[in-house]
C-alpha cells in the first residue's frame, strides 16, 4: 500500500453534484484527477462545473497564489472507460448512484484493474462498506469517505472502516481528507473505527424520514396542502425549509432510496409511504425533474407561514435525532456526543441534538413513545440512554 506522500493520481467516479465537488477540492489540493462517468456529456458537464467552482474560489481569493485555473485544469482528465481510467490510480473516490449492486460492481472492477496499492473510498450515504467491498479482490483497501453537499463549503468528511478494511487504508483516507481544502475553513476529518451504515450524520438524518413519510401520508389522506405542512416546520424556525420543499430540493428519489436501504439494514419501519412511493413511480422527483411535492417549473414555492396545518411537530425531528445519537453512543461508534454535534455543524450547518436534548430528553422521550403507540413505528422507540439522560455525562 502506498504512503500518503506517494499518492499522486486520484480518480473520481461520478460527475454529478457530489462527484464534481470532490474532484474540485482534490484538484485544489494539487492532485492529478480523472473524472469518470458513463456518458461523455455527463463528464463534460461535471468538468464545466469544476471550472465554474474554481472561478468562484478564485474570486474569493481561495486559490493558491500564482496558480491559475488553467494550471489546475491541466491536471484534470476525463473518461467514460472505468477499467482503463483506474490503471494508474493511487486513490479512487466513488460518488455514483446510491444503489448497492451498482456500487459493488464498480468496486469490483476498480479493484481488479487498479494497482494493488490503490484505495477505494465510497461516498455512500447509507450502505455498509463491508457490503460494497464484499465481491472485490482487495476488501482491505476499501473504506468509506462521506462528504457533504456542497463539498467545497461543508467542511466535514467522515472516514470509516468496513469489517475488512486495514488500519493503513483508514489512515490514508484520514490524511487525504485533512489535505482537501474547504472554502469555509479547516476541514473536519472524522475517523470512525467501527462500521455504522450512514456514518454519523446520516444515522441521525435518515430516521426522521419515518416520521415525515407518515406525516405526508396523513396529510394526503386529509387533503392538506403541502405548503401547510412546510409552514408547520418553518414557523418554529428549527429548520431552514420545510420537509416537502427540502425533499424536492434534495431529490425525492434520494430520500426514497435511502429509506429502502435502511429498510433492508435496520427495520421495515423505514419502508417509504404511499406519497413518496407514488412520486418516485410517476417520475416526480422534485426540483431536478420539475415536479415533486411542488411544481418547480414555476420557480421556488411560496410558503405562507400564517397557514399552518398543525400536523407536523418539528421537535419530533430533534427527538428522533437525539435518540439516534444516543444509539451511536450505546453501540460505541463514538465515545462522546461532542463529535456527533461537531459533525452535524461542520457537515450540515445544523446544530446537533445534544445541547437542546440535555434540557428536553424526558419530554422528547415521551413524545417518541406516544408516536410509537400511534404509528407502530417501533424503530423510533427511545433507547435507554436517551430516556435516562445518561448521555449527559458522555461529552467526550
Amino acid at each position: 500500500m502506498a504512503e500518503f506522500s506517494e499518492i499522486k493520481n486520484i480518480t473520481v467516479l461520478g460527475a454529478g453534484a457530489m462527484g464534481y465537488g470532490i474532484a474540485q477540492v482534490v484538484l485544489m489540493a494539487g492532485y492529478s484527477v480523472t473524472v469518470v462517468d458513463v456518458e461523455e456529456e455527463i463528464v463534460n458537464k461535471g468538468v464545466l462545473k469544476i471550472e465554474q467552482g474554481l472561478e468562484k474560489a478564485q474570486s474569493k481569493g481561495k486559490l493558491e497564489e500564482g496558480v491559475s485555473i488553467s494550471d489546475i485544469m491541466l491536471k484534470c482528465k476525463k473518461s467514460t472507460d472505468l477499467s482503463s481510467a483506474v490503471k494508474e490510480s493511487d486513490f479512487v473516490f466513488e460518488a455514483i448512484v446510491e444503489k448497492l449492486e451498482v456500487k459493488k460492481q464498480v468496486c469490483k472492477v476498480v479493484m481488479k484493474n487498479a494497482p494493488p496499492h490503490c484505495i477505494f473510498a465510497s461516498n455512500t450515504s447509507t450502505f455498509r462498506i463491508t457490503d460494497i467491498a464484499k465481491d472485490s479482490n482487495r476488501p482491505e483497501n476499501v473504506i468509506g469517505m462521506h462528504f457533504f453537499f456542497p463539498v467545497v463549503l461543508q467542511c466535514c468528511v467522515e472516514v470509516m472502516k468496513g469489517e475488512e478494511s486495514s488500519d493503513k487504508a483508514l489512515d490514508l483516507g484520514v490524511e487525504i481528507g485533512k489535505n482537501l481544502p474547504c472554502l469555509k475553513g479547516e476541514r473536519l476529518t472524522v475517523r470512525i473505527e467501527k462500521e455504522s451504515p450512514g456514518f454519523i450524520a446520516n444515522r441521525l438524518l435518515i430516521p426522521p424520514n419515518i416520521y415525515l413519510s407518515w406525516i405526508f401520508d396523513k396529510a394526503f389522506e386529509r387533503s392538506i396542502p403541502w405548503e401547510q405542512i412546510d409552514a408547520d416546520a418553518e414557523a418554529r424556525k428549527l429548520t431552514p425549509m420545510g420537509p416537502c420543499e427540502l425533499t424536492d430540493y434534495l431529490g425525492v428519489d434520494t430520500t426514497y432510496n435511502s429509506m429502502k436501504s435502511y429498510e433492508r439494514i435496520f427495520s421495515k419501519d423505514f419502508a417509504p409511504g404511499k406519497v413518496l412511493t407514488n412520486l418516485v413511480e410517476t417520475g416526480h422527483l422534485g426540483r431536478k425533474s420539475g415536479q415533486g411535492f411542488y411544481d418547480w417549473t414555476r420557480g421556488k414555492a411560496e410558503i405562507n407561514l400564517d397557514k399552518k396545518a398543525g400536523v407536523l411537530n418539528p421537535e419530533m425531528i430533534m427527538a428522533i435525532m437525539l435518540n439516534e445519537g444516543c444509539k451511536l453512543l450505546e453501540e460505541k461508534i463514538v465515545s462522546g456526543y461532542k463529535i456527533i454535534d461537531d459533525v452535524m455543524l461542520a457537515g450540515t450547518s445544523m446544530s446537533g441534538p445534544f445541547s437542546p436534548g440535555k434540557r428536553n430528553y424526558e419530554k422528547w422521550s415521551r413524545m417518541l413513545e406516544d408516536f410509537v403507540k400511534k404509528s407502530s413505528k417501533n424503530f423510533l422507540k427511545p433507547c435507554d440512554l436517551m430516556k435516562s439522560g445518561g448521555f449527559i455525562n458522555m461529552r467526550r
